[in-house]
């Protein structure tokens, strides 16, 4: 019962886990080459991501909304814009370390358009890569390829901020105390670590390695501990209601 439970909570990572069995019983040699490439990217990963997600709560907790608001915001314009295509093309690290980033952007005020420019920036047209193009394609190729690459970034941006609205993607907002109906808990993504229970053992208890709420009646006075919890919470498993 309690496997079936996991491989419904954790679909993607039980395919993953059902494939390399498929691939060890049928290619060994290519699961065995399959096994070390994802050790060296979970490597990879492990070595970029503590850093970014470091930077990025530097910048959430130090970087006031209207800063963010004045440079990526939907009244930025062409600044904007300019803006975001340089921050994309001179960062550093591979373009999953550009998502928490961007994640904190949009929650700070940045607006659709820009998101999409910094990561497209991000993933096709950093400096250090265009260096190592024109060195082994030529210059010509590589800077007809970047024009073209840049025009294409601006009209994809354009399109997606047309159809892709900041309601649509799960960014936690900043709510009212009045506004806070409750605490809501995301089983699937607990991993029973017993940090909330530590911090507010009144309201938090582990059952079954899960988080669970002994006391759903939340004081006012208490918000601000409820709010410490939401940001320390490592899976992102707590969020108000």
């Amino acid at each position: 019962m309690n496997i079936m439970k996991f491989v419904k909570t954790n679909k993607l990572l039980s395919g993953v886990f059902i494939a390399y069995i498929f691939l060890f019983m049928t290619m060994p040699d290519k699961a065995v080459l399959s096994v070390k490439n994802s050790m060296y990217y979970i490597i990879e990963m492990l070595e970029i991501m503590p850093v970014i997600f470091v930077l990025t709560s530097i910048v959430e907790v130090w970087v006031p909304k209207e800063v963010i608001l004045k440079g990526f915001g939907d009244k930025s314009g062409i600044k904007g814009n300019v803006l975001s295509f340089v921050l994309g093309s001179v960062s550093a690290g591979p373009i999953y370390a550009a998502f928490p980033v961007c994640k904190m952007l949009l929650k700070k005020g940045a607006s659709i358009m820009n998101i999409v420019i910094i990561l497209s920036a991000w993933a096709v047209i950093k400096v250090p890569m265009l260096a190592n193009e024109a060195k082994f394609l030529g210059v010509k190729f590589m800077s007809i390829r970047w024009m073209l690459t840049v025009v294409s970034i601006f009209v994809m941006a354009y399109i997606v901020s047309v159809i892709v609205k900041k309601e649509s993607i799960p960014i936690d907002k900043e709510l009212k105390i009045e506004e806070i109906n409750g605490i809501d808990i995301r089983e699937q993504y607990c991993i029973g670590c017993g940090l909330c229970k530590k911090l507010l053992p009144d309201y938090f208890e582990i059952f079954n390695k899960k988080a669970k709420l002994k006391n759903t009646e939340i004081k006012n006075q208490e918000i601000g501990e409820f709010k410490r919890i939401i940001e320390k919470c490592p899976a992102k498993a707590i969020s108000f209601k």
